[in-house]
C-alpha cells in the first residue's frame, strides 16, 4: 500500500514547542500557501466524540480551539473544547444539563470568534446558546419559549457577522430570528406568517448578493422560496409551488445565481431552476432526481439522472443556461448510473466517489470536461471498491476514510496530483474498521473521529501545519 512519500512533502512529527491556535488562524487568514501532514500517527485525545450523523455538525472550528460534541464517565452529550496536539488539552467545557441526560448540542456553527449552538437544559428547555471558549462564556443567549415548550433553535446559519435561525414563540409560531449573541440583540427577522401560525424557515443559505435565500411555507398550501436583503430586512417571494410538490433539498449558491431543485411526485419530474438577485427563476433541465450540488468556477456541479433514465445518476455541470445544463461523463455506461456522492471542489478539480463498475466504489477526479473525467486513485483494486467516505478538503490537501479489505479503514490524504494519494496507516489494528470520519481542521491540527478497539467513537488529531512549521525534514 502506498504510503506518504518524499515527493508528497511528508515531514517528520515535530510536536514540541509549536505556537497554538491564534497564530495558526492568522496563517490561514493570510493565505500562506503549502500544509504539510507532519506525520502518520494521529494522536487519540481520549474524548468520546458524538456524531448523529455526517452533516450533524458536531464539530466547529474556532480560534480558542475545536468544540465537539462530548460524552464521559457520569456525562451525557456535552460541549467539549480540544487544543488538538498542543495547548490545554481536551475536556468538558460545561455542563449545561447536569446528569446523563445531557443538553445534547447540535448544529455549532461559527460566527466570528464565537460558536453557537442548540441546547438543553432542565429550566428552559431547548434553547440557542453561545460559546467563547470558556465555561463562564458559554451562554444562553434568549429564551425565546419560556417554559417546558422550548423554542428548538434550526437551521443556523452565519451571514455578515450575525447568526441567523428558525426558531418558535408563543405570539409567533415558527419564524425566522437573528442574533449578535446578546439577549438584546436576539430579535425576530421575518414574521411571515402573522400570528401563532408558522411559516417554518428552513434550508438557510447565504448569498454572495448581500442576502439570505430560505424555504418557508404558507400554511401548509405552498412552499415559497425567499430572499431576505440583510441591510434593509426587506424579504421578497422569489418562487411559490404547491407544497406536495415543494423545493426539494438545499439551493446552492454559486458564480452570483442561486440554484434550487422544485417539483417531483406524482410521477412527475424534478427541475433544476436558477434565480439571480432574486429575480424570476429559470428551469435549466428536467430530472428524475437531482442529488449533490457544489460550485467550483463558478459553475454548478451536481448528480442527476435525467427524466426517463430512473437510476442512471451521473455527474452533471450548469453554467446558468439552459444550453450549458449538461451531463459532464456517462462514468458508468448503461442503466445503472456510477451513483456518485461526496462532491468536494480542490482547487480547480472536482472529487467525488463514484462506481465505473470496474473498480467499484473509488475516488474519481474531473476539471469539468469529459476527457478531464477519470479515476484518480484505485485505493482498493477490483470490484470491491474502498467505497470512500467523508471526503473533505483542508487548506490544500484532499481527506478521506477508505477501506482497503486489509485490517481496518483508514485515512487517507490526497494532494490532487496524478499518483498523490497515501494511506495514513491504520488507527486500529486488527479490528474490523477504525471508520475516520468529520475530519476538520482546527489550529495546527486535523480532528477526526474514529472507532477505537472497543468500538466507541473517539476523537484524533493529526499534526497539521503549514510549512515550516512541521520542523526540519528527516528526507
Amino acid at each position: 500500500m502506498r504510503r506518504w512519500s518524499a515527493a508528497m512533502v511528508m515531514t517528520v512529527p515535530w510536536l514540541v514547542g509549536c505556537p497554538y491556535v491564534p497564530e495558526a488562524e492568522e496563517v490561514s487568514a493570510r493565505g500562506m500557501v503549502h500544509w504539510e501532514v507532519c506525520s502518520a500517527d494521529a494522536v487519540a485525545l481520549g474524548a468520546t466524540a458524538v456524531e448523529l450523523s455526517e452533516d450533524s455538525r458536531s464539530m466547529a472550528r474556532a480560534p480558542w480551539g475545536l468544540l465537539f460534541v462530548g460524552e464521559g464517565p457520569g456525562l451525557g452529550r456535552e460541549p467539549w473544547v480540544s487544543s488538538g496536539s498542543q495547548g490545554m488539552g481536551t475536556f468538558p467545557l460545561k455542563e449545561l444539563f447536569p446528569g446523563p441526560e445531557g443538553s445534547d448540542p447540535m448544529e455549532l456553527t461559527r460566527v466570528g470568534e464565537r460558536v453557537f449552538f442548540a441546547a438543553t437544559d432542565p429550566v428552559h428547555g431547548r434553547e440557542l446558546y453561545v460559546s467563547d471558549g470558556s465555561a463562564e462564556g458559554t451562554l444562553l443567549v434568549a429564551d425565546l419559549w419560556p417554559g417546558e415548550e422550548s423554542s428548538f433553535p434550526q437551521g443556523l446559519t452565519a451571514l455578515g457577522g450575525r447568526l441567523y435561525f428558525a426558531a418558535g414563540d408563543p405570539d409567533h409560531g415558527r419564524e425566522l430570528w437573528g442574533t449578535d449573541g446578546t439577549e438584546e440583540g436576539t430579535t425576530l427577522v421575518a414574521d411571515l406568517d402573522e400570528g401563532p401560525e408558522d411559516s417554518s424557515p428552513d434550508q438557510l443559505v447565504p448569498g454572495g448578493d448581500g442576502a439570505l435565500y430560505f424555504v418557508a411555507q404558507d400554511r401548509g398550501f405552498s412552499t415559497r422560496l425567499m430572499r431576505l436583503e440583510v441591510l434593509t430586512r426587506v424579504v421578497t417571494e422569489v418562487f411559490r409551488i404547491p407544497s406536495e410538490r415543494g423545493v426539494q433539498g438545499r439551493p446552492t449558491y454559486v458564480g452570483g445565481r442561486l440554484y434550487f431543485v422544485a417539483g417531483g411526485g406524482h410521477g412527475e419530474p424534478v427541475a433544476l431552476m436558477v434565480t439571480k438577485s432574486g429575480g424570476a427563476p429559470m428551469v435549466l433541465g428536467r430530472f428524475d432526481e437531482v442529488r449533490s450540488m457544489v460550485g467550483m468556477r463558478g459553475r454548478l456541479y451536481f448528480t442527476a439522472a435525467e427524466w426517463g433514465r430512473h437510476g442512471d445518476v451521473e455527474p452533471w455541470v450548469s453554467d446558468g443556461s439552459t444550453v450549458g445544463t449538461r451531463r459532464v461523463k456517462d462514468v458508468r455506461p448503461g442503466p445503472m448510473g456510477s451513483m456518485p456522492e461526496q462532491l468536494v471542489v480542490l482547487g480547480s478539480q472536482l472529487f467525488f466517489v463514484a462506481d465505473d463498475g470496474v473498480h467499484g466504489a473509488e475516488p474519481w477526479v474531473s476539471d469539468g470536461t469529459e476527457e478531464g473525467t477519470a479515476l484518480y486513485e484505485d485505493v482498493a483494486p477490483g470490484a470491491r471498491g474502498s467505497a470512500p467516505r467523508s471526503l473533505t478538503v483542508e487548506q490544500g490537501l484532499l481527506f478521506f476514510g477508505a477501506d482497503t479489505g486489509e485490517d481496518s479503514r483508514a485515512p487517507w490524504v490526497a494532494n490532487g496530483l496524478p499518483g498523490g494519494a497515501a494511506s495514513l496507516g491504520y488507527l486500529v489494528p486488527g479490528e474490523e474498521a477504525a471508520d475516520p470520519r468529520g475530519f476538520i481542521r482546527s489550529g495546527w491540527d486535523l480532528f477526526f473521529t474514529a472507532t477505537d478497539a472497543k468500538g466507541l467513537r473517539q476523537l484524533h488529531a493529526l499534526p497539521f501545519r503549514p510549512e515550516p512549521a512541521c520542523g526540519p525534514s528527516a528526507l
